[in-house]
């Protein structure tokens, strides 16, 4: 279920937090603690009409929490989507069996209809901007180091392509695609432009496309879905060149093999013809791609292997490949350093290419190349700057521009959240200062009845932000929350299981948006003082003597 963190300010409703209760929790855990806050918070409870008003607020939002844990299908929607999921129009029409990978499918399908026709009214452009560079006179020293009129080393651009694609649809089915690139190598330049219009049909889509460049060119494709597991992609085309006619034609035949691979058999017909065959392999956590290529005027095999490390928002990957042309080694890595942006740096390393170093710099969908030839030859020193200078340079980047950025756009994304929720906050507030009030009695019961025991009294409790030692003691903001606490202790016993933000308990909320929260708890237990942290999103259960700390899911 997605839940914002400490960086901002939770406005999704927790309702395990809120019962307390594990995300596990059988029925009858849910009925224990609905009955527990029921006593607490029921109207009937309260003869008061001012308390009696009040509790109707909590006992509403408790028995909100209990209608949905209770119910199985509901309880599905919100483990997979949140509330945001329960308040979906068109759940009515999903079958209460669904599993919660299938509802999250369902929802996706009715969130994707309800946007059809403000996504429909968008264009979506594309651009990649290539810039090429030739350096490898920086390590030609290395070759022929006693030359004295050479002055200083050359680095100069050799190329340079620039394209652009715009997609607009027109209705429903039909889109208008217009792109076109710019090209310029060693003083000589060219470009084409290209319109196509493509339109959806019954499980696939056709294209036609007119475009002129070295003379002018026609071109149709079209894509079929075969089965559910195969799939047919094809096209053919017509340049008419001063010099005469050039045709050329690409077929591929694509199969689903199982739930994370698929193979591709294509055939390219024209001046350089060639027939190839595909597999790749996806999953949450690797990418695995070989290739077989036959054809004019090069034979090759490749194969590359990317694992992706999405708690670190990064991906390694490996490749090779070998041919008539020669071979090539790869490696390199991609890194996100943003919500809509990534750096990629790849080394490459082969025959007759020699040592080539790729920065790429993805922004939402506008993409920056810079291929940087190093050397012509093998050099292992080219091979180490080329390895050791985009890491360095990124972190440098990341402490000196990177970091300050990510720092000031998250004080504002707070200030802007406290701003936007301020009214909820302050409702919050409010909600927690009810419920301790009506939690009055309770607490009492409670403390007498652990006195009498020789139980667990809760001393203190504080929830909130703690200074750390390199902070000043202003930097600490807590709430009072000794009376919730207690009225949690059941026989001598106080558990917390692991939640998104202990704010959703009653009698608690967040008083620092944004920052980090612990709960601090003095207890008293046969007498002796303890006092305890626990972090925001930790599971513990008190007293500790003798009791070792656990996950309490399990």
């Amino acid at each position: 279920m997605d839940n914002d963190s400490d960086d901002g300010y939770n406005v999704e409703e927790n309702y395990y937090t809120f019962l307390n209760v594990p995300r596990n929790a059988t029925a009858s855990d849910i009925n224990n603690s609905y009955r527990q806050l029921s006593r607490q918070f029921h109207p009937d409870k309260h003869t008061d009409s001012e308390n009696k008003e009040k509790a109707e607020l909590l006992f509403n939002r408790t028995k909100r929490a209990y209608e949905v844990l209770s119910d199985p299908h509901k309880r599905a929607i919100y483990d997979s989507l949140g509330t945001k999921g329960l308040q979906t129009d068109g759940w009515e029409i999903v079958h209460r069996t669904k599993t919660p990978a299938e509802i999250r499918e369902e929802y996706e399908s009715l969130a994707r209809a309800r946007e059809e026709r403000r996504l429909q009214q968008r264009t979506n452009p594309k651009g990649n901007v290539t810039i090429n560079i030739n350096a490898t006179e920086l390590f030609s020293d290395f070759v022929d180091e006693f030359e004295d009129d050479r002055g200083l080393p050359r680095v100069e651009v050799s190329g340079m392509s620039i394209s652009q694609a715009i997609e607009a649809p027109v209705n429903r089915r039909d889109t208008i695609l217009l792109s076109g690139n710019l090209n310029s190598s060693n003083g000589n330049g060219s470009g084409n432009f290209v319109l196509s219009g493509r339109r959806l049909i019954n499980k696939g889509w056709v294209e036609i496309d007119v475009g002129a460049g070295q003379g002018p060119a026609l071109g149709l494709k079209a894509s079929r879905n075969i089965t559910d597991r195969i799939f047919l992609n094809g096209g053919g085309s017509l340049n008419f060149r001063p010099n005469g006619l050039l045709p050329g034609f690409v077929t591929s035949l694509g199969v689903q093999l199982d739930k994370h691979t698929v193979g591709y058999l294509t055939y390219n017909g024209g001046m350089q013809s060639s027939m190839s065959t595909v597999l790749e392999h996806n999953t949450d956590k690797h990418a695995i791609n070989a290739t077989i290529l036959i054809g004019v005027p090069h034979c090759y095999l490749s194969a590359s292997y990317t694992r992706k490390l999405f708690e670190n928002d990064l991906k390694l990957k490996l490749a090779g490949k070998v041919g008539t042309f020669g071979f090539m080694a790869e490696y390199g890595a991609e890194k996100k350093v943003s919500k809509y942006s990534s750096v990629v740096a790849t080394v490459s390393v082969g025959v007759p290419t020699g040592v080539m170093l790729r920065i790429k710099v993805i922004r939402g969908n506008q993409t920056y190349v810079f291929p940087i030839h190093l050397a012509e030859d093998i050099i292992p020193a080219a091979v180490f700057y080329a390895t050791v200078t985009p890491v360095l340079t990124y972190f440098v980047i990341k402490k000196v521009i990177i970091d300050p950025m990510n720092e000031d756009k998250k004080r504002a994304d707070v200030e802007k959240t406290m701003k936007v929720h301020q009214d909820r906050m302050a409702e919050k507030k409010k909600e927690a200062d009810v419920a301790i009030e009506l939690m009055l009695a309770t607490y009492e019961r409670i403390v007498g009845e652990e006195e009498q025991r020789g139980g667990l009294i809760i001393e203190k409790a504080l929830y909130g932000h703690f200074a750390s030692d390199d902070e000043s003691e202003e930097k600490t903001v807590t709430i009072d929350v000794t009376i919730p606490v207690q009225c949690m202790v059941k026989s001598s016993k106080l558990i917390f299981y692991n939640s998104d933000s202990k704010s959703e308990l009653p009698g608690f909320y967040d008083p620092c948006v944004g920052e980090t929260k612990k709960l601090q708890i003095q207890y008293k237990f046969r007498g002796i003082s303890t006092t305890v942290f626990v972090a925001n999103e930790e599971a513990t259960r008190l007293p500790l003597s003798g009791v070792p700390r656990r996950n309490l899911e399990d």
